[in-house]
């Protein structure tokens, strides 16, 4: 099990093995999840845009940008009534 020294500063160097396996880099921002159970998780924070292509698949017809912001903005102002009993 990869295990790390805590310096004076309270920093701790991630080890290369854990790095690879989170896949994250100098630069790259990672977050603390403390559970009840006093385990406690690390959580990369930085992803790289060419990681998320094919994530949702879309099977319709192709839309220009000038629809897709009208369909958001229809969304937003039909959330917005909703949210306030209309």
């Amino acid at each position: 099990m990869p295990e790390a020294k805590v310096t004076s500063k309270g920093q701790v160097t991630i080890p290369k093995e854990v790095r690879e396996k989170l896949q994250v880099d100098a630069g790259d921002r990672v977050q603390f999840l403390i559970r009840k159970d006093g385990v406690v998780e690390l959580h990369p924070q930085s992803i790289a845009l060419e990681d998320l292509y094919g994530l949702i698949e879309y099977t319709g017809e192709p839309v220009t940008v000038d629809e897709m912001n009208r369909g958001i903005a229809s969304a937003v102002s039909e959330a917005y009534a909703k949210s306030l009993g209309k």
